[in-house]
């Protein structure tokens, strides 16, 4: 304070040095004119340390507030600050405070939980390797963007299409992206084409799982089962399926810039687009032939195989809850392997890999050592 006193009664006197006074008392010009200032409003009492509490916290609630939120909460413990808003402006009219602001005296009264992020197992981090030297090395499958004809329905096409000679196999507009919808297409399609070597999507539903470390859905399953090797895009990478997205730009030139009246008409339009696609557009990367001229079907029929897996590993058909039973203890493995045959791999101790034909699953602990000790001592 007695600093304070001295710069100013020196600083008020006339022809005095302001900036020789702050270099002296070791404060900026901002202050200096500050205390002189208050000097002049308030004489040596506008020198007194002032309060820096500000003069309104709008962020602050009234007591008997808080108190109504918090027992809210307390009788409808699972609402949140959406809910809470209505029910206690019933009871408060204007004095109800915002929705953020409920949000954050709940976070702040430790009231609510953060969610946890599902972390995704499934990830592709490289670019795939697809060549391709005969038809039916690999299709390639994807689902377009919806578009809707004139009379309001929504048109999503299914696109399937051989990597090979860039035959278009099928543009079939889906009621329900379904696994089990998508599967019906392509029964049609192996029984009248064979089946692929391998088939290359994204990572999208409902091809490819990316919650569980296999990648499985019920769809892509079945394709293992059929012995087919999946081949996969890295998320958010369409280019990737470069060919595939091109495809996709002629249909959206051609067919989406132009709907039909109804979702009849517009499936006629896709079958006719795509008859000429195959048959009557030659294309300058197959020296301008067709894709008709050079696709041939696949003499090898859908039929599931049976795995085979090293005989020192155990063998479990999944349950219908996505589980395998292991010395009395039931594991989840997945919903979408209901019915099909895995087998555990021994890795040491009480842990095993799980397989499904080729496919890595994971990883499970079980909690009895019979089965895995004696397989031990066999390999």
């Amino acid at each position: 304070m007695s600093s304070k006193i001295e710069f100013v009664e020196k600083a008020s006197q006339p022809g005095a040095n302001i900036a020789a006074l702050c270099r002296e008392y070791e404060i900026s010009r901002q202050t200096a004119y500050k205390y002189l200032r208050r000097f002049r409003e308030a004489g040596y009492a506008g020198l007194e340390e002032q309060s820096r509490r500000p003069s309104s916290t709008p962020l602050g609630t009234a007591e008997d507030v808080v108190v109504a939120v918090l027992a809210a909460r307390a009788k409808h413990p699972r609402w949140g600050a959406h809910k809470l808003v209505g029910v206690l402006r019933q009871s408060l009219g204007d004095l109800t405070p915002s929705e953020r602001t409920i949000h954050r005296l709940l976070l702040r009264v430790g009231q609510v939980r953060s969610r946890r992020k599902k972390r995704k197992l499934s990830i592709v981090e490289h670019a795939p390797t697809v060549t391709t030297t005969a038809p039916n090395d690999v299709w390639t499958i994807d689902l377009k963007g919806w578009w809707r004809a004139r009379d309001g329905s929504r048109c999503e096409p299914l696109t399937i299409r051989d990597a090979h000679t860039r035959y278009v196999l099928a543009v079939v507009l889906m009621p329900r992206t379904t696994g089990e919808r998508v599967r019906h297409v392509m029964e049609r399609l192996f029984r009248r084409h064979g089946i692929p070597k391998a088939i290359h999507c994204d990572n999208g539903s409902p091809f490819i799982s990316s919650q569980s470390l296999g990648g499985l859905t019920k769809l892509s399953a079945w394709w293992v089962s059929l012995g087919i090797r999946i081949v996969r895009s890295r998320p958010g990478c369409p280019q990737d399926n470069g060919a595939h997205e091109r495809m996709h730009a002629d249909i959206a030139a051609d067919l989406q810039a132009d709907p039909e009246a109804t979702l009849a008409l517009q499936q006629r339009a896709c079958d006719r687009w795509r008859q000429e696609f195959n048959d009557v557009r030659p294309h300058a990367a197959l020296a301008n032939k067709t894709p008709g001229e050079l696709y041939r079907s696949s003499p090898v029929k859908p039929r599931m195989r049976s795995p085979t897996y090293p005989l020192t590993w155990t063998k479990r058909i999944v349950s219908c809850n996505g589980e395998v039973r292991v010395n009395n203890q039931d594991y989840f493995v997945s919903t979408a392997l209901a019915r099909y045959q895995v087998a555990l791999e021994p890795l040491g101790g009480l842990r095993c890999r799980v397989w499904f034909y080729d496919v890595i699953l994971g990883e499970i602990e079980v909690e009895h050592l019979s089965d895995w000790e004696l397989h031990r001592i066999v390999s």
